[in-house]
């Protein structure tokens, strides 16, 4: 296993960490751990060397981090940076700061957790935190020890990551990273950021959800360089993320011993410039190819914006582009319903057609709202 520094300030981690959101599980149900199974891959990935374990409070619906705290009992937990996220949704008041992180310091049969994060911060959530004091909460978890490395999940504009860096003694963050969405979110311009403020950045979303691993419809699979040994599609992901000193870790989550084994194979070998420029060319040609799958030729230019009923436009036709590119219509849902407020959504549409005498691109747009309702709504 190859190890990188957490930033100027952090500890030195892994080049992979284990990622506990999408562990084996019984019956197709997520809330079911397959226990014995989730805890042979975690034990064996710690003796390897992937000793960043991460997890947070909703994970298979409440069971990830109960399950974790069982796993890691028998001398584990001494093994391991653990890190877990407040649930940023679930703070009405600074009292409940203290009340989800003592209940996940026991749900973790843990005194402390070793890199604590705000989880899936977006405005909304961000300003209502600054508000209840969650910063002053941070400082004194800390200061009290229950707490090491301070830092958050990202799922928002660029803007409002800028927003944020500044705003405390962050030692890392975890945005969504991967060949496919170096201009999302926080993107590439969001990972140079936060290496010129020292901070680490862990890499979430190496391979969208498994996207990226799956079989490339032929056409574009031609598009990668022929070598003397192929690289496997999960090795491209990877390997496009430790090019960058940037990236501090990359997370991934694994459910099956062959998966492990290939992921630890790989980061043996991880490193920084392992990439020629012939490689990110390809890299680039692949992402085109696959883009051209999209439904909507929404660029993300944001004239559209902003909408009088407040709609997340380039969000929502963003998460149903992402159903038919990767052919994965649970995971854009799971956009469109969760990381998306209720009068964000296509449903607040009045089809005033604002949006679409702004486009650029001419699109449809009222009726792609409808279309990505229709596909990406609860039924």
């Amino acid at each position: 296993m190859k190890y990188r520094k957490l930033g100027a300030h952090g500890p030195v981690v892994p080049a992979l960490g284990f990622g506990c959101m999408r562990l084996p599980i019984l019956e197709g149900n997520d809330a079911r751990i397959d226990e014995p199974a989730a805890t042979h891959l975690l034990h064996s990935a710690i003796e390897r060397g992937m000793t960043y374990v991460d997890t947070a409070y909703p994970y298979h619906q409440g069971q990830s981090e109960p399950w974790l705290g069982r796993a890691l009992q028998g001398g584990y937990r001494e093994k391991v940076l653990l890190a877990t996220k407040l649930p940023s949704w679930a703070i009405e008041t600074r009292a409940d700061c203290d009340k989800y992180l003592n209940e996940q310091l026991a749900r973790l049969q843990t005194q402390r957790i070793d890199c604590f994060l705000l989880h899936c911060l977006k405005r909304e959530w961000w300003e209502k935190l600054k508000t209840l004091g969650v910063l002053e909460f941070l400082d004194q978890a800390r200061q009290d020890g229950r707490i090491g490395y301070a830092g958050f999940s990202f799922h928002d504009d660029f803007s409002v990551f800028e927003d944020i860096l500044p705003a405390y003694d962050w030692t890392f963050c975890q945005i969504q990273y991967n060949y496919m969405d170096e201009n999302y979110q926080a993107g590439a311009r969001g990972l140079r950021l936060a290496e010129q403020r020292g901070l680490g950045v862990v890499a979430m979303e190496p391979l969208r959800g498994g996207n990226l691993a799956k079989p490339l419809p032929p056409d574009i699979q031609q598009l990668w360089p022929v070598a003397a040994h192929p690289r496997s599609q999960v090795e491209w992901a990877f390997d496009w993320l430790w090019n960058q000193p940037g990236v501090s870790l990359v997370l991934t989550s694994m459910n099956t011993p062959a998966q492990l084994e290939e992921n630890l194979r790989l980061a043996s070998a991880a490193q920084t410039g392992c990439l020629s420029e012939d490689d990110l060319r390809a890299v680039d040609q692949v992402r085109s190819a696959i883009c051209s799958r999209a439904k909507a030729g929404c660029t993300s230019c944001q004239y559209c914006l902003p909408c009088p009923q407040g709609v997340a436009i380039p969000k929502i036709l963003s998460y149903y582009n992402d159903r038919f590119i990767y052919d994965d219509r649970k995971s854009a849902s799971i956009g469109y319903q969760f990381l998306l407020a209720p009068d964000e959504r296509a449903t607040s549409c009045n089809e005033c057609g604002h949006c679409e005498e702004a486009c650029p691109q001419h699109l449809p747009i009222r009726e792609l709202l409808k279309a990505s309702h229709l596909e990406l709504g609860a039924s």
